[in-house]
Order: structure tokens, then sequence, then C-alpha cells
């Protein structure tokens, strides 16, 4: 079967953020394209459980929705967060945050990667508008004045007014527009797993504030958690060499043994963690969504919501502004990424933040960091303010 060489997007990059994109400009009447790597992916044929999971938030549930995907992922298998209980590194020092008081059904959606994943490309496999290119490699990226040319690995040559950047932080996308990036490395690890849990968690978040980093304990369906330990190299490699039993037993001492004891379902795995940001999200006829365009500190929770929050604002753009332009506009792009700016700044500028203030060990910092968690939890207008735009 012949594929089509000519198109007015091509979205590179078929993770979570660039099938969303495509999805999201399907009914845009643009000639539409998606180049990844590797197969369609599929759901294993077991019960297990996928240790790398997104906190969605309940306007990235809706923009899913509005994409189709949301409710063609099997509903068992996401956990809503009612509840989020912070606790700072003096043991007593806390910061609550409940749906209830926001107003909400929920604070967000514990899903596993790869559960979305086969959500979105389900739903892109039904949309005859989309042409899939995969499993294929690209080798080439040339920016012209009218056009952008894509080299694909087997010799096809793809052309398009607007090739969109979704390839995740090491982009290669990135590197063949000659974009510039600029990296903060946390030297820290992002170590996960899942466990099965003695005692019901109701549905709660719960993080830790530690000397030893930040612990998060986020709800799976029934009695089950999933954990992201974000802590030295050191110490995620202590972590990653325990025994199941071990493993289980320094994560419940770890979290004060708040769930009872604890089994673990997947192995640990473990992901570098930094601040980075592209030096530009747009230039003519190239446009970069997600962990391409930016990455930030897991602690919050909200890489994944950025990407979406990308995905969405630059079909907004194109659909909004573009349907009577050209895709590939800089003018056009422009908007796109001046619309973005402030929503990635303020989220990186909170995690780094965060981060900084509850690794640091200058005199008087623990002080400081404990009394603020308290003296926001007092505030009921801060932590309604804090919770709305964590949802959005």
């Amino acid at each position: 079967m012949s594929i089509q060489t000519d198109f007015d997007v091509i979205v590179i990059g078929g993770g979570l953020v660039g099938a969303a994109c495509a999805l999201a400009l399907k009914q845009s009447g643009l000639r539409l394209a998606l180049v990844e790597t590797g197969p369609a992916p599929t759901l294993p044929q077991d019960d297990s459980w996928d240790s790398r999971i997104y906190a969605i938030s309940p306007g990235n549930a809706a923009f899913l929705s509005r994409l189709g995907a949301w409710e063609s992922l099997d509903q068992q298998r996401i956990a809503p967060i009612e509840e989020m209980r912070i606790w700072g590194d003096d043991g007593s020092s806390q910061l609550d945050f409940s749906a209830y008081e926001a107003g909400a059904a929920t604070l967000g959606y514990i899903v596993e990667s790869r559960l979305m994943q086969a959500g979105l490309w389900g739903c892109l496999q039904n949309i005859p508008e989309i042409t899939l290119i995969n499993p294929a490699r690209c080798v080439r990226l040339d920016l012209q004045d009218d056009q952008a040319r894509l080299t694909l690995e087997d010799g096809r040559a793809l052309a398009s007014r607007l090739v969109i950047g979704a390839d995740g932080g090491g982009s290669w996308t990135r590197a063949q527009a000659g974009i510039s990036v600029m990296t903060s490395d946390y030297r820290q690890m992002g170590v996960v797993a899942n466990f099965a849990v003695e005692k019901p968690h109701h549905n709660i978040a719960r993080q830790w504030f530690r000397d030893d980093g930040i612990l998060a304990w986020l709800p799976l369906p029934g009695n089950r958690i999933s954990i992201v330990w974000s802590t030295a190299p050191s110490h995620a490699n202590a972590l990653l060499a325990l025994a199941p039993e071990a493993l289980a037993q320094t994560v419940a001492q770890a979290g004060q043994e708040a769930l009872g004891s604890l089994q673990v379902l997947t192995p640990a795995a473990a992901f570098p963690l930094k601040l980075q940001n592209a030096e530009v999200m747009a230039m003519p006829r190239l446009a970069l969504v997600g962990d391409a365009a930016h990455l930030v500190h897991p602690l919050a929770g909200q890489g994944v919501n950025l990407g979406f929050h990308d995905a969405e604002g630059l079909a907004h753009t194109l659909i909004e502004r573009g349907l009577q332009s050209d895709a590939g506009d800089y003018g056009l792009l422009r908007r796109y990424e001046r619309a973005r700016q402030m929503d990635i700044k303020a989220m990186q500028a909170t995690t780094d933040s965060l981060h900084t203030l509850f690794s640091s060990d200058l005199p008087g910092a623990g002080t400081l960091r404990n009394w603020g968690m308290r003296f926001t939890n007092r505030q009921q207008w801060l932590k309604r303010r804090l919770m709305a735009h964590a949802m959005t």
C-alpha cells in the first residue's frame, strides 16, 4: 500500500503527548501524519501493573475525554485522588489538600503510562485522517522556507508545512533543528515501584520531604500504591540493590508505616531528574511539545500535564488561528509559544524552588520550609488557589 508523502503536519514521536497532539488535530481538516520509531503499543495479557504512572489533572482528563481516549481506558485500573497529605522533614509539619475543600469530585487520577498509551493509539488507529508511519526511524530533517522535509531510514522522504517534535527529553527533532537546551542536573534519581499494602489507602496521595529526598505514595486501585522516591544517586542505587522484602520494609518505614506492611508488585526502576528548557519552542516550520520542550522535577507530578497543555494549546492555535493560513508560519507558531510560556515557567519555578528549599542544608532552611508548610495549611484561600492551578 502506498503512503502519502505530502502533509500539512507531521508529528514526530508517538508517546503520550505526541499521540494526543495528533488526535487534537483530527478535525482540523489538515493532512496529518505521525511518525514513531516503535510498533503500536499493546497491553500485556496479564494483570500486572506498570511501574511508570502519571497523576493526571481533572482538566487533562477532560481533554483526553474530548479526544475520545479517556472513556476507552479500563476505569477499574484508574485511581482517583481524593486527598493529598504532605509532611515536612521535622516529622510534624503537615499540609493537606482535599477534593471536598476544592468543591471537586477529585484532585486528579493516577493512571498507568501503558494504559494511556494503548488508549491513545487505539483512537489513532480509528482515525482515517491520520497517517501512522511506524515503526520508522527518522534520519534527517531539513527546514526550508516553504516546507519541512523528513527523510526516513528506509529512504522515504516526507514533506509537510509543519513538523511537531514530540520525541522526549533527548529530542532528535530538536537537535536536528539546531535548538539548544538549558539543563540543570538535580543530581537525583527518581526510583519507582508498585506495592500491595496492608491497609486501605482511601484514595489519599501521601508525600514526605525527608533528609534523603522526597517520597511519594500514590494510590492505585485496590490495596495498591505506586511510589516515586526522588533521591541521591547513591541512595537510589542502594534501593535498587535491595531484595524485594528489604525494599518493601524500607519504603514502609520511610512512610511511617502509614499503610502497614508492603509487598513488592513490580521491581524498582530509576531515571535521572533534571530541569530542562529548549531555547525556543517554535521556529519556522517547527514546534516542540512536551518533554522535547521542557522537563520539570516530578515532585508535583505535573510533567505530562504540561505536555498535554502544550498539545491542546498548539492544536487550538492551529485550528482557531491557522486554518486560513500556512500551519508552519512562524508568526502563527509564535502565538503558541507565547501562550504556553507563563504556565511552563510558573510550574518550573514552583517545583525548582521547592526542590531547592527542601534540599538545602543551610542554617535556618529547615525551620523556614516547615514553617511555610504549616502557614500554608492554615490559609484556606491559598490552598484553594494552589489546588485550582494544579487541577487544570
